[in-house]
């Protein structure tokens, strides 16, 4: 039984539009290297801030033309009914993440940022709102569109589910659930049931 689900933002709840083939050239990321991973480790930190500041307007741009995915309402209305905890855990900035809450009214009360917790594929975010709601991680659920996302619930023993929007991945397979768009995990909800831990 689920007791709780976790969410990714982007491109879970919401649309993203975010080019990072053109952030990683402005900043002279290389493309195989993980963009977050590639500022963290800059040494001058005036490069780093400049690296940083190019994302956050990337990000910003992004916010504001961020629409809710098909299903999104529908699957949070029913998962608030159920009284189900319910949390997000993105990598994108905690101002770029409130804009695209507030605007589509999403209304969940934990909001987990890069800026709060190593980013994804790291579990420390998962973990600690597992902590918080004292719910064994197995029954937890965490959704995402992303190979980070399947590796951060698989390194937080949770349930990976994947919505791949009906594109495979090579990648997809690490996953413990795949589903094509938000109306199909909720219907997986309705016929497997969800249960608010006591």
């Amino acid at each position: 039984m689920i007791h709780g689900i976790i969410f990714d933002l982007d491109g879970t709840l919401v649309e993203s539009s975010l080019d990072f083939a053109l952030i990683k050239q402005q900043i002279g990321c290389p493309t195989d290297q993980d963009l977050l991973t590639f500022i963290d480790q800059l040494n001058c930190p005036i490069t780093q801030q400049r690296a940083n500041d190019i994302v956050l307007e990337h990000e910003n741009r992004d916010a504001n033309t961020a629409k809710a995915l098909t299903g999104m309402v529908e699957l949070l209305n029913y998962i608030n009914r159920q009284n189900l905890p319910c949390a997000i855990v993105t990598r994108n900035s905690k101002t770029a993440s409130e804009v695209k809450l507030k605007q589509n009214n999403i209304n969940i009360d934990i909001v987990l940022t890069r800026e709060c917790y190593p980013a994804k594929p790291a579990p420390d975010a998962l973990n600690a709102i597992a902590d918080q709601w004292q719910i064994h991680p197995k029954n937890l659920i965490y959704v995402g569109d992303y190979l980070y996302d399947i590796q951060a619930a698989n390194n937080a023993g949770m349930i990976a589910c994947f919505i791949n929007h009906g594109i495979d991945t090579h990648y997809q397979h690490l996953a413990d659930v795949i589903v094509k768009s938000l109306a199909e995990l909720l219907t997986i909800l309705k016929k497997h049931g969800i249960k608010k831990a006591l």
